[in-house]
């Protein structure tokens, strides 16, 4: 039943991997404010899938859909530009 809220087969079990959490902090400004920080995080998360199939099913592959949403001082088209 688990498995139906995921959108995953019911002969489809998730197995949690090891989490990692990067932590990083830079000076808001390079002159006089030593003080004055920005804190960043990356957070890394993984997940291993089982897929039973029987001999006349074939997986050819997968397709995931990622959605994700940050907040951000940069400016979007120096941004852009960069890309």
């Amino acid at each position: 039943m688990e498995n139906l809220y995921w959108g995953l087969p019911p002969y489809t079990r998730k197995i949690g991997l090891p989490e990692s959490r990067v932590l990083y902090t830079v000076l808001r400004s390079p002159h006089i404010d030593k003080k004055s920080r920005e804190q960043f995080e990356m957070e890394i998360k993984k997940q291993f899938l089982i897929i039973k199939t029987e001999r006349h099913e074939r997986i050819f592959g997968a397709q995931y859909e990622i959605l994700f949403s940050c907040k951000t001082r940069s400016d979007k088209e120096k941004l852009q530009r960069l890309l």
